[in-house]
């Protein structure tokens, strides 16, 4: 894993297109997310430009375009409202701590080599998450829309005071919000490669509040600090601290579902492949340093990161170059940004919100499933009006269960005894005719495929149901795992036929299916001797054990010789 991204000079012309290009279309959407957190325009923007210049410098996707998006927004506003609730003095600080936590998760997630694991939950559970998380900002950003300020209490209260909303709109602010939703839902997709809607909007809103309405009372985002940012000491409160981390922890692993699945697409456009570990890490450093400078947490973005694309992106260089763009505009054109109406950032945020709804799956999810269906919408509802953490975690649980007891059901038809020749089981002509001599009195536990948890059930149920025998073969050939749950179900079998005077005979056991058995003591009530490697080896065994017990000579076994074994 090298230290730095993947740099080079053999696309300069591509790439200062790709940054330029990302950068016009992230500087409308970094003060909508700034004001709409609310953290201020600025954080936006210093967001926009510490996570975009430290993710690509350090990141695992050379073409990824990182910066606050709209989930990472929905979950630092409820963190600055909680915050803020419980201490008004250090509450903004304590925020910005979180979200260096959030950075300092991501980092360790990387270290301990766990990006691959981050993207590996069901699609319901991503889908009814994010649409979630595009219905909350949306909900949010009604009361900016209307002529208000965000009501406290995040959706629940908004949704309380939407009617008192309502009455009492701004009639001014409601038009310039409509104006910005009607040019980005409506401009023909052939414009954009010419002019981003996002600032088509912000200018055109601008000039239109300036012209149209110069003696009406907007709410403006007003004067942005130039300069570099100061900066912002880690902030702690001893009760609160519990209440941080976990903030922290759920902002680190959104960003890192967020910023890993923009890559996903990134690798899909450019036919590349991304380093899913270095990328968290190149995420947790620009979190980190944008919360210690009052940024907003980001994450990878998937317009930037397609438009960076389109435009001739492909090396780490696009970003740097997009960076560099905005922090030109931090440091001397941040007083332009004053006079753009409040409304017209409320507009693209709710286009963002429109925009994050999985509107593909919502279309087709009751047609897929209805587990499916049930589950996307219940991660929805739960990240709505519940919380995030629960939301993941509940949809999570379900559909694992659901597809444990799906793969569970179809493997417990894999678990089955054999007293006489058995059509279902592969065998050969040899083990056919030695099955035939045992006459019923061998009995074969045959075991096929991964024995995981769930199937101990049916190891169970077949053991229960086992008839009379005088031996009994555990025939283990076709289990490439065998989990400590079947394992001890299987034991329950060899032990009540070992104190049954039974001889007991495991065939094909080895590697780490050997290794449980005897970690667990399972091979206790199984001779060394009767550990064999083949099914043929322990029939053969059981009929001179059969032929001893009756007195016959154990060394003639009228056997027909397998075809394919010649």
């Amino acid at each position: 894993m090298g230290i730095t991204n993947r740099i080079n000079f053999r696309n300069v012309r591509g790439d200062m297109f790709g940054g330029v290009t990302a950068a016009v279309i992230a500087l409308p959407m970094a003060l909508a997310f700034g004001v709409a957190s609310g953290a201020g325009a600025a954080s936006g923007l210093y967001g926009a430009v510490i996570v975009g210049f430290f993710a690509a410098l350090f990141g695992g996707t050379p073409t990824l375009i990182s910066e606050p998006t709209g989930p990472m927004t929905v979950v630092f506003t409820a963190v600055i409202a909680q915050l803020i609730a419980s201490d008004s003095d250090n509450g903004m600080a304590m925020a910005f701590t979180v979200v260096m936590l959030a950075g300092l998760f991501q980092i360790i997630f990387g270290f301990l080599k766990l990006g691959r694991y981050v993207t590996l939950m069901p699609y319901p559970v991503i889908s009814g998450f994010m649409s979630g998380i595009g219905v909350i900002l949306i909900i949010l950003q009604l009361g900016p829309f209307l002529g208000h300020d965000v009501p406290k209490g995040g959706v629940v209260g908004t949704l309380t005071t939407l009617p008192g909303l309502v009455s009492t709109l701004d009639p001014a602010e409601v038009a310039l919000g409509a104006f910005a939703l009607a040019v980005l839902f409506l401009m023909p997709k052939r414009f954009n490669r010419w002019v981003p809607p996002q600032l088509l909007v912000l200018v055109g809103g601008t000039l239109l509040a300036l012209v149209a309405l110069p003696n009406a009372d907007l709410r403006l985002i007003g004067e942005i600090p130039t300069g570099l940012p100061s900066l912002q000491l880690p902030t702690f409160q001893a009760d609160q601290l519990r209440v941080m981390l976990v903030d922290g922890l759920v902002l680190g692993m959104l960003g890192c579902i967020d910023a890993l699945l923009t890559a996903m697409i990134a690798d899909s456009v450019t036919r590349t492949q991304h380093d899913s570990n270095k990328e968290l890490i190149g995420q947790g450093i620009g979190n980190m340093m944008s919360g210690l400078f009052g940024g907003m947490p980001g994450a990878g973005a998937t317009m930037g990161t397609v438009v960076n694309i389109q435009a001739g992106g492909r090396t780490a260089l696009s970003g740097l170059v997009r960076a560099g763009i905005l922090l030109v505009v931090v440091l001397w054109a941040a007083p332009l940004t004053r006079e753009i109406p409040l409304a017209v950032l409320a507009g693209i945020a709710v286009k963002v919100g429109f925009d994050i709804l999985d509107w593909s799956f919502l279309k087709r999810a009751h047609q897929v499933s209805w587990k499916g269906t049930a589950i996307m919408y219940g991660v929805m509802f739960l990240t709505v009006f519940v919380d995030l953490i629960v939301a993941v975690g509940v949809g999570v649980f379900i559909a694992n269960v659901l597809t444990i007891e799906r793969l569970s059901k179809l493997q417990s038809e894999q678990v089955r005894t054999i007293a006489d020749f058995d059509d279902d089981v592969a065998m050969n002509s040899e083990d056919k005719a030695l099955m035939d001599q045992a006459n019923g009195r061998v009995l074969v536990f045959h075991l096929d495929g991964p024995m995981i948890f769930g199937v101990a059930r049916a190891i169970s149920q077949e053991h229960t149901a086992m008839e009379a025998h005088d031996v009994l073969i555990v025939d283990l050939q076709d289990v490439p795992h065998l989990g400590v749950t079947a394992a001890l179900a299987l034991e329950n079998a060899i032990q009540d036929a070992s104190d049954a005077g039974r001889q007991v005979f495991v065939v094909g056991a080895q590697g780490k299916t050997l290794s449980r058995l005897e970690k667990l003591g399972v091979l206790r009530f199984v001779p060394a001797e009767h550990l064999v490697a083949t099914r043929n080896e322990a029939l053969k065994a059981a009929l001179r054990l059969l032929a001893v017990q009756d007195g016959r000579e154990p060394s003639r076994l009228a056997v027909e010789p397998d075809p394919a074994t010649l």
